[in-house]
């Protein structure tokens, strides 16, 4: 009975996912019928709204999927090895260390498109989840979470701190990263998808691959020891496919907020604590908060955008000051 219950509401979540990628291909300063929008991806068409399916809304519209994917799949996981229920993947300080990537690729390499941020972007998370994790394991007990939380705390503080440093003493710089800082969706093309899925299902079938020992590792270390998982590699794979998720995400659209946080809540709270259910269930809510997001952010103020990180933000801040102010919250 639990498990028709919990198929029933993946199966919900699947058809609001259909629902918000027809609304993010039919609607925006140019209004299109649904009927327009389904014949444009069977049949093509030369006219201009099928151009503007095509050419500009498919390749939206399949970015905002896959970040959202990456963002609540990779925010579920970070929960999950620190135990901590305001863990997202800023915590590591990922997102900070892809925006040094991309100042970086700005400033120092003259890289001036989109697909050239997305390989500096990567570097940079990956450096920086590398080194959060080195900091947090030196000394007595290792990379314990609350090690974990703080060296990733002092990580981004640093790493904003570099960003400003660069931005403010070089204003053609400021100009170029400003438009990529804020986290959107607008602007992205095919080549970015061409560049960042890859990553994405490696780090999905990481994710995917210890989803057991993450329901281990909610039972606390010492029971997860008891049933033959190492918590050391648990920790360590998790962070990689975190790391890996994310950096999809900040490459492809930006620094993205409160995504990872709320959604991994969302789907504890529709199918419980399992991860082999929750992964999937965050991996469908997710990719329905960005889109949402994105096309209330084309409406708001037309015929000008929100940007989707200034919506998901809207919306995030309510959902983390109630998450604050109950008065028991379960990470995983």
């Amino acid at each position: 009975m639990l498990t028709r219950r919990r198929l029933g509401r993946i199966l919900a979540a699947a058809a609001l996912l259909l629902l918000a990628i027809l609304l993010s291909l039919a609607v925006g300063s140019r209004q299109i019928p649904p009927g327009q929008v389904v014949d444009a991806l069977l049949h093509g068409g030369s006219s201009d709204n099928a151009q503007v399916v095509t050419s500009m809304r498919v390749p939206r519209t399949v970015i905002g999927i896959m970040v959202g994917i990456a963002l609540a799949v990779a925010g579920t996981v970070m929960q999950g090895i620190t135990r901590n229920p305001i863990a997202e993947p800023g915590i590591l300080g990922v997102s900070q260390g892809a925006s040094v990537g991309v100042v970086c690729a700005i400033a120092f390499f003259g890289v001036g498109t989109l697909g050239g941020y997305v390989w500096f972007a990567f570097v940079g998370a990956g450096a920086a989840a590398v080194l959060v994790y080195v900091i947090a394991a030196g000394g007595r007990g290792g990379a314990t979470p609350v090690k974990l939380a703080l060296a990733g705390a002092a990580m981004n503080a640093f790493l904003t701190s570099v960003v400003s440093g660069v931005v403010t003493t070089d204003a053609q710089t400021m100009d170029s990263f400003r438009f990529w800082q804020v986290g959107s969706l607008s602007g992205r093309q095919t080549d970015v998808i061409d560049q960042t899925w890859p990553f994405l299902v490696a780090g999905l079938l990481l994710v995917l691959s210890m989803a057991r020992g993450l329901d281990a590792l909610a039972l606390g270390e010492d029971v997860a020891r008891g049933l033959g998982q190492n918590v050391a590699v648990l920790r360590v794979l998790g962070a990689l496919g975190a790391t890996v998720l994310t950096g999809v995400a900040v490459a492809a659209a930006g620094p993205i907020a409160f995504v990872g946080l709320a959604v991994p809540h969302m789907a504890r709270a529709l199918v419980g604590t399992a991860h082999r259910w929750v992964l999937p269930m965050a991996a469908l809510l997710g990719p329905v908060m960005m889109l949402v997001s994105d096309v209330i952010g084309r409406i708001v103020f037309p015929p000008s955008e929100v940007p989707v990180a200034v919506m998901t933000a809207l919306i995030g801040v309510p959902f983390l000051v109630a998450l604050v102010r109950r008065k028991a919250v379960v990470a995983a």
